[in-house]
């Protein structure tokens, strides 16, 4: 098995526990505080990885340079307008198609990689991609009334095409931070991402900061009064995102983040084993065509 697989598998479950942890700090503070949880309080994780690859692990640091700082402020923009058109969709009733369209960003990963790196996916990957997209936009609209055929009929709606949007930002995301890493050169995966982790995270934090003391200065108490879980947030948060970069380092962003889609099967195997919630059929079909494309995606690769 490739080293990157286990490595993604690895980052969706931290990425689903890292959602479970901002989702109670949602209780305490903003959107805006509880998504600056994850950059902020990552930091000094962040930077940890690359002070433990350097000085514990004897790995040069890689010499930075114009390439990887485009791809960096690129990826670093794209997460922060992916996430806030994500979480602007909560502020309408019907939700669901947008979020549902927001999960496509493996396959606009897809495009933007063969656009911005010259990245051919192979037909069987593609499949494999559209497999799995399928299975978590089902999984996105369980519990609503919505059919196949309105589903891809209300493509031009307003949620609809907010989802996109977001989907694009984290396709072109994705991508910007495959660049980054691989634009360093050296010396080995492991360095390259936990380099571009650091830079990307202090960037997002500083930008955020900013935002916060132009325009919702109140959030900074209301962060510093739950900074125990922000903590841990950061933590895990950090860790995840080092999984992601390193995958997104050894393989396409487009097939790394399909492969990262079983983060969907793990919500609801936790909704089902620790929260004790019923499951739609819908629901485990959806989970099915997950696993059946990250299975097609492992054979043709």
């Amino acid at each position: 098995m490739e080293l990157w697989i286990p490595i993604t598998f690895a980052a969706a479950f931290l990425q689903n526990l890292r959602s479970a942890l901002q989702k109670h700090l949602k209780g305490v503070m903003g959107t805006t505080g509880a998504t600056f949880v994850r950059f902020g309080f990552g930091v000094p994780f962040a930077l940890a990885f690359v002070v433990i690859l350097h000085a514990g692990m004897g790995y040069e640091l890689p010499a930075l340079n114009a390439a990887f700082l485009v791809w960096v402020i690129v990826g670093g923009l794209g997460q922060i307008l992916a996430q806030a058109l994500l979480v602007h969709l909560f502020s309408f009733r019907n939700f669901a198609v947008g979020t549902a369209y927001s999960r496509t960003e493996p396959a606009q990963a897809a495009v933007f990689g063969l656009i911005f790196l010259g990245e051919v996916a192979s037909a069987g990957a593609l499949m494999a991609i559209a497999i799995s997209v399928v299975g978590v936009m089902l999984i996105s609209v369980a519990h609503t009334a919505v059919n196949p055929r309105s589903l891809v009929t209300s493509v031009f709606s307003r949620n609809a095409l907010i989802g996109l949007a977001s989907g694009t930002f984290f396709g072109i995301a994705a991508v910007a931070y495959r660049a980054a890493s691989t634009a360093l050169g050296g010396p080995n995966f492991m360095m390259q991402a936990a380099v571009t982790l650091a830079v990307v995270i202090v960037f997002q934090t500083l930008v955020m900061l900013a935002w916060m003391a132009l325009r919702e200065r109140g959030e900074f108490g209301r962060i510093a009064a739950a900074w125990k879980p922000s903590l841990l947030v950061g933590l895990v948060g950090a860790t995840a995102s080092f999984g992601w970069f390193s995958a997104m380092t050894l393989q396409q962003a487009a097939i790394v983040k399909a492969v990262a889609q079983v983060e969907m099967v793990f919500t609801i195997a936790s909704s089902i084993l620790v929260f004790r919630e019923k499951v739609t059929l819908v629901e485990l079909a959806g989970c099915a065509l997950i696993v059946g494309g990250i299975l097609v995606l492992l054979a043709v690769g």
